[in-house]
This record gives structure tokens, sequence and C-alpha cells, in this order.
């Protein structure tokens, strides 16, 4: 398979790609850098990032940003970056890459345990995370060409424990294998629609 994957040099990204690596034609996107730059908030830069790109078999998204503070500084402008980029950054992944995707391909987005299990300071993220669920369940309903679309929902991951461990008081980080394996499963399987949960 040809598997696009956007945030490919992040935390999970560069796990990812070294797996699909070993059986798979990988192309990287990221801000900076990567075979291919873009930015998910920008309409523009993701349809010039899938003209670059050409057909693939499989898109995976992990990238997206949302800000964190407390619900008493948030400005209205503070949840647009959210809405931006963490949901209609990934909405507009399926609008548009479903065009550059092969018969049977499938597009595997991004969430997080935000979704349903919220933390102080992620009123912004937790609610573009659970948009961005519902809307996968919803519009797996609709695409055609036997496209598949899910999603990966994972709990703090070891790598990034030492930075967000404050944040998640109790919470045992996930194995980076068990996250990768999730987004393995909604590539290489045949659900659709689904929320992957990566739970420890």
């Amino acid at each position: 398979m040809r598997i696009l994957v956007i945030g490919g040099n992040g935390t999970i990204g560069k796990t990812v790609v070294k797996r699909f690596s070993e059986k798979h034609e990988v192309v990287i996107a990221g801000r900076n850098s990567g075979d291919v730059t873009v930015d998910i908030a920008s309409t523009d830069s993701i349809e010039a990032m899938f003209q670059n790109v050409g057909k693939v078999d499989a898109i995976v998204n992990i990238a997206g940003d949302a800000k964190w503070d407390k619900f008493d500084n948030l400005s209205e402008e503070d949840f647009y970056i959210g809405i931006k980029s963490k949901m209609m950054g990934q909405v507009n992944l399926v609008r548009l890459g479903r065009r550059f995707l092969n018969q049977g391909g499938s597009i595997t987005l991004t969430t997080g345990i935000l979704a349903d299990e919220p933390v102080d300071m992620t009123t912004s993220a937790a609610m573009v995370n659970g948009a961005i669920q519902s809307f996968t369940k919803a519009v797996a309903l609709e695409l055609k060409n036997g496209i598949r679309v899910n999603v990966v929902s994972a709990d703090l991951v070891e790598d990034a424990y030492e930075k967000y461990k404050d944040y998640f008081p109790g919470n045992t980080p996930v194995s980076m294998r068990k996250v990768v394996d999730g987004y393995v499963k909604s590539v290489a399987g045949k659900i659709n629609g689904e929320i992957i949960r990566i739970r420890a």
C-alpha cells in the first residue's frame, strides 16, 4: 500500500511511520518537515498536498492543534484554533482526501481520551475531539467506493508521559506499540466508522 501519514514526524507519527514502512510505501506530510508540507488548518494547503502526493491507498492523520487553558481565559478566537485545525482540518482531510484514495482505501483520524474523559484546561480540546468522533461515525455511512474512515483515540502515551503527566493525574500511560497497533487495525483491517480506543 501507499500510505500518506500527516504528522509523521511527531511523537506518535514517527513510530507509526516506522511500523508502516516495514511493509508499505509511506509518504510523510508535516507542517515544517516531511516529503511534503501541509497546514491542516488551511483548505488550500490540504488541497495542494493531495495534488502533490497523488493517489494513495490510505490517509492517516496524527496532526491537529487546540488551545489548552482555563475556560475563563479562553476567547472565541482561542476556540477557533481547535475548530480550524483539529476539527475542520480533519473534516477537510476526509472531504478533499477521498478523491485521492484508491478504491477500498481508508482514512484514519486522531482524537484522544479527552473526548471521553476531559481534564482541567481542556474545554476546547475535548470539544473538538468529541466532534471528530461523532463526525467519523456519521460520515462512514456516506462514503462511497468502499472507502472506510475510523478514528484512533489513545490515552496518554508513554513517550509523552513526562511532558503531560501533571495534566493527567492517575492515568496509566499506554505503550507506543499498543497505540501504533490501533492505526494498523484501522488501515489494514476492514472496520469502518469505529472509534478505536487505546487504553492501558
